[in-house]
C-alpha cells in the first residue's frame, strides 16, 4: 500500500483542539482511502477530491468527532453554500490518515457550528 504525505497539523489547529501531538505532524493519504472516498461519497470526490491538500492546510473549521475520535477539517465554500469535511484518524501504527470527505448539510454544520462541536479556525 502507498502512502501519499497531504499535510500537517499546525499550531493553531492543535491549540483549537488541544491535541497532544508534536506541530508538524505528518497526515497521509493510502491508495485504499482514496478508494474508499470514491466508492463512499462520489459526487462530493469528482467536485472536491482535487482538493484534499487544500481542505487540509487551509480549513475554515475544525472539529474532533466523539463518535469515531476522528479529526474533522471543514472548508466553507462560500459560492455554492457547501461544506466539505475531511476525517482524519490514526492507525494503529500511530500515523494519521485522511479517511473521509464528504459533504455535510448546510443545517447541520451551521449547527455544529453554533454547538462548538466545529470551531472557526482563527487564520
Amino acid at each position: 500500500m502507498s502512502r501519499k504525505k497531504i499535510g500537517i497539523f499546525s499550531a493553531a489547529i492543535i491549540e483549537t483542539l488541544g491535541l497532544n501531538i508534536p506541530v508538524g505532524t505528518p497526515i497521509y493519504i493510502s491508495d485504499s482511502n482514496w478508494e474508499h472516498m470514491k466508492t463512499s461519497h462520489p459526487e462530493a470526490f469528482k467536485q472536491y477530491g482535487g482538493d484534499i491538500e487544500t481542505i487540509i492546510a487551509y480549513p475554515d473549521y475544525v472539529g474532533l468527532n466523539a463518535k469515531d475520535g476522528s479529526i474533522e477539517f471543514t472548508k466553507e465554500y462560500i459560492l455554492n453554500g457547501d461544506f466539505v469535511k475531511i476525517a482524519v484518524r490514526i492507525s494503529l501504527q500511530n500515523i494519521y490518515y485522511a479517511r473521509s470527505l464528504y459533504v455535510l448539510n448546510p443545517n447541520r454544520a451551521k449547527n455544529f457550528i453554533q454547538k462548538g462541536t466545529l470551531k472557526k479556525l482563527d487564520k
